[in-house]
């Protein structure tokens, strides 16, 4: 027995990548690829670009994504933990890099993209990822304070509301209202007192209304989203569309490939209102499948995120709840939104909908959380092997103190 404790403590601890939250992710990716090029085959082939055009750009771009997950779940968490602070002013010089001529894009009267020779990039992607870091590394070193003072939450809180600043710019509310839900979840489940939040919060109220209603596109979706059959050819077009699409689907769907709605009369079928599509072709079952699956990934993050705060990985906890609260928003986010019970946002479905910058992104963001669940999981066992260690050591003691005797009385 004492060999064996000898050779637990020159192994080490073993960590390994949570199974059910790979099972999930791989799951949400191929779902996606089938149904990017069940919805998009009537788009590509009117445009001319030929009927497998944006399934071949998906697998590109989905192959990217896995390179950079692949390098995340390689990479110590500590490294960027260290590198929060950098990361965060890359972020910012990318949200100002988009108004600025011939480099920033400008698409639909929209500064959100950057123009990058080849092809172009959505700032915005990073930037959920890079503020998640961020906060993490800050209610790491910020413990304390964050569980005991008002104060300790304004640096988090104003870091989030410059962010949503400049988003607002762009102007990208759906995003702005992802970051800063976000950022409140997280300094939430690092400690701080609600009554502390409530009062942070109060002043975004008013902010965010005015940016709500601002502008006249904006009031449009938001009064069209209540009753979208009042103006089912206008303002209330792209939802009465989702919804009829939804409807076919029924029990079981139409079957894969036999959407009607999908042939150029529900716009954007492959990136925003790709889950209506998914409602019609593989009905209520389809429906059922990609929420479970989404359901289990977020689940399985928010539950070793938990494991790793108890077992003093507060940093790798705290990165696996904010990317399992982002990918769960953003995903409440856009079935809402296909379901009528939200605005149009213009957020893309995570893992499913067609797009570049959001494919590979989000793949990183996957990458870093199942490194997360490596390092907690390596701590887990490493209390393990320490709970281990005594009865193993103990019990030598008492098998060695027995042969002795054995040996007397033989």
């Amino acid at each position: 027995m004492l060999n064996t404790s000898q050779a637990q403590r020159r192994s080490g601890p073993q960590g390994h990548y949570d199974l059910w939250l790979l099972v999930a992710l791989v799951g949400l990716a191929s779902v996606g690829v089938v149904m990017v090029t069940s919805s998009s085959i009537a788009v590509a082939d009117s445009s001319n670009a030929g009927a497998f055009y944006y399934l071949k750009k998906d697998l590109f771009f989905l192959a990217l994504g896995v390179a950079a997950a692949s390098v995340a779940m390689r990479t110590e968490l500590k490294l960027l933990e260290r590198y929060a602070f950098p990361l965060l002013g890359l972020a910012v010089l990318l949200l100002l890099a988009v108004f600025v001529p011939h480099f920033g894009m400008r698409i639909n009267g929209a500064h959100r993209w950057l123009n990058l020779g080849l092809t172009s990039f959505q700032p915005v992607e990073a930037v959920k990822l890079i503020l998640v870091v961020y906060v993490a590394s800050y209610l790491v070193r910020q413990r304390d304070s964050i569980e005991t003072q008002f104060l300790g939450l304004i640096k988090p809180i104003v870091v989030a509301g410059v962010i949503v600043l400049l988003l607002l710019a762009q102007p990208d509310f759906g995003s702005a209202t992802l970051v800063i839900s976000v950022t409140i979840a997280m300094v939430w489940l690092g400690g701080a007192r609600p009554v502390y939040l409530c009062v942070m919060g109060m002043p975004l109220m008013p902010l965010l209304y005015i940016a709500a209603t601002g502008e006249s596109y904006r009031v449009k979706r938001l009064t069209s989203f209540m009753n979208p059959w009042e103006h089912p050819f206008t303002d209330g077009f792209q939802l009465t569309q989702s919804l009829m699409a939804i409807g076919r689907g029924e029990w079981t769907g139409v079957g894969l490939g036999s959407s009607v709605l999908k042939l150029s009369y529900l716009p954007e079928a492959h990136t925003d209102f790709i889950f209506a599509v998914i409602g019609e072709e593989l009905g209520l079952a389809g429906v059922v499948l990609v929420m479970g699956l989404f359901a289990l990934a977020v689940g399985r993050g928010l539950y070793l995120g938990l494991k790793g705060v108890e077992v003093g990985q507060r940093f790798a906890g705290y990165v696996a709840f904010g990317v399992s609260l982002m990918l769960a928003l953003q995903a409440i986010v856009s079935v809402g939104v296909n379901l009528g019970a939200l605005p149009t946002k213009g957020l893309t479905l995570p893992l499913i909908s067609y797009g570049g910058s959001s494919m590979v992104l989000t793949c990183a963001m996957a990458g870093v959380l199942l490194r997360a669940t490596y390092e907690i999981n390596r701590a887990l066992d490493a209390r393990q092997q320490a709970r281990n260690m005594p009865a193993a050591v103990a019990a030598s003691d008492v098998n060695g103190a027995a042969r002795p005797r054995e040996a007397a009385v033989a």
